[in-house]
């Protein structure tokens, strides 16, 4: 182990890349470079957490990647060692791996162990799922006369008796006007993307909320964006440092998630609503309403969104069918203004020339036959107990100094941790332990939040809830316990 006395990584404690990363990125480049080779055996956690002046839990989520990647393997009372140099051979053919390395590819996937009692992906129980139904639904859209119209290629629009049943809806509901049209997306996703393309160019700034969803953050830094994020409290993003931000930066665009954002789960009170489009109407800035949550409202009363509240068509709303009935089928939709819906239309049909009008017709055959409502209204009474199981752990489990956001919906609460504990240094032994997460500094912006995790309910059983919460209970009591004791004074040697 004569190579500990060259270990010097750069460790920068103002980063926004977690010391546990950092230390993980540099000995995974001395094992693929081959300065450490096959069989070389690494430092005990608590060695290498004293010599770098680190908590040991922050060497152990370093060790814990290493072992994922298989570039390290531990053994029990022996230690951990290296298990290969990632060296190629002169014959190796291309490095695709090396070619597409980008940082966190797997953000927000669940890829653990079945067994693992994951709170890491915001979507709703497969449990859940009415098969039967479904079904049924598909074997009445299969004996239709126009199954072979179906069939064929699609308009990019999408499915034309899909998207006048959603535009009827909307205009029903006061989200729609003369001058609004609606189109069909494979998901929110797509639509933030076709946004994103038709008014974006490289180097341009959007607000976005702080914490934000990871599939949102990643999509605009693709994009080339610039983001200037927004604090979110409890109450969802703070208005008067949107105003500011709105005067000083002169963002395009404002993205917000008004209904149980993610991944806070807070709700933007109506009296914020209109402050928040008071701001963006004077600052000329178009708004993104991205709103996937508003039907799983569990208990409280709604709140009227942005579109309907927005007198001078300064709002874009986007919807899906992912969280109230099958996310694999991907349908959502844009509620906007006619202009910029066919310039969204133009841009898609760029990326995908045709809509997949089998899903569509299925989903709306499930609406209009009734039995969409009846899965929701069970997929409310399931959400409202998750959400209840979620809280109660919360309260009785964890210990002195946790606090929680309290959400009336939706499929999210944040959790942060008693100081001065890091969620992600804690992550690999709570995976070890059957238990996952997602860390705040997936869902940070500018603000770092280094006890801040979120926690995804809706798949879980309120047993398997409780089982997850009294885990990570356990392991934030002892790492508390542990940080405590090394943050004890040393007595002086006189």
């Amino acid at each position: 182990m004569l190579w500990m006395m060259d270990f010097t990584p750069q460790l920068r404690h103002d980063s926004d890349i977690p010391l546990y990363r950092q230390i993980f990125l540099h000995i995974s480049a001395q094992i693929r470079s081959g300065e450490l080779p096959s069989g070389e055996r690494l430092p005990a956690t608590r060695e290498l957490a004293g010599l770098l002046g680190l908590n040991r839990a922050t060497i152990s989520a370093a060790y814990e990647m290493l072992e994922t990647e298989g570039l390290i393997a531990g053994h029990v009372g022996r230690g951990s060692f290296v298990t290969g140099t990632g060296a190629r051979s002169p014959a190796a053919g291309l490095n695709w791996s090396s070619l597409l390395d980008r940082p966190d590819p797997a953000a927000g996937r669940d890829t653990l162990p079945r067994q693992t009692i994951s709170f890491a992906t915001s979507r709703p129980s497969r449990d859940l799922f009415p098969l039967d139904e479904f079904r049924a639904t598909c074997a009445a859209v299969l004996e239709r006369a126009d199954l072979a119209d179906i069939l064929q290629l699609g308009s990019p629009g999408g499915y034309e008796p899909l998207r006048r049943y959603l535009l009827d809806d909307a205009r029903r509901q006061g989200l729609a006007g003369p001058n609004d049209d609606v189109l069909i997306t494979n998901g929110c996703q797509q639509a933030l993307d076709l946004i994103g393309r038709v008014l974006l160019s490289p180097g341009d700034t959007v607000a976005v909320e702080d914490p934000i969803y990871p599939g949102l953050k990643n999509l605009l830094a693709d994009l080339g964006a610039q983001l200037a994020g927004i604090p979110v409290s409890a109450e969802g993003l703070e208005v008067p440092a949107l105003a500011r931000i709105l005067q000083r930066e002169r963002p395009r665009l404002l993205v917000v998630t008004p209904n149980f954002q993610n991944p806070t789960g807070a709700t933007l009170p109506l009296a914020a609503r209109h402050a928040l489009l008071d701001a963006a109407r004077a600052a000329r800035v178009p708004v993104v309403e991205n709103d996937p949550y508003v039907d799983l409202r569990y208990e409280g009363q709604s709140i009227a969104p942005l579109k309907a509240l927005d007198r001078g068509d300064g709002t874009v709303l986007l919807r899906s069918f992912s969280k109230i009935s099958f996310p694999g089928l991907r349908v959502g939709w844009v509620v906007g203004p006619k202009p910029l819906v066919d310039r969204l239309r133009q841009a898609k049909e760029a990326a995908d020339l045709h809509s997949d009008q089998l899903s569509q017709a299925v989903l709306l055959e499930f609406a209009e036959s009734g039995r969409l409502a009846a899965h929701l209204a069970r997929m409310l009474e399931a959400g409202r107990d998750r959400l209840h199981a979620t809280l109660a752990g919360c309260r009785d489990l964890l210990p002195p100094g946790a606090r929680w956001t309290t959400p009336e919906g939706g499929m999210n609460l944040w959790l942060r941790l008693p100081e001065p504990l890091d969620a992600a240094a804690l992550l690999g032994r709570a995976q070890k332990e059957g238990v996952s997460f997602l860390p705040a500094r997936y869902f940070a912006v500018s603000r770092q939040d280094p006890g801040g995790l979120r926690l995804s309910f809706a798949g879980l059983s309120p047993p398997e809830i409780r089982a997850g919460l009294s885990i990570l209970a356990r392991i934030v009591a002892a790492e508390l316990g542990a940080a405590l004791r090394d943050d004890e004074p040393v007595p002086a040697m006189v």
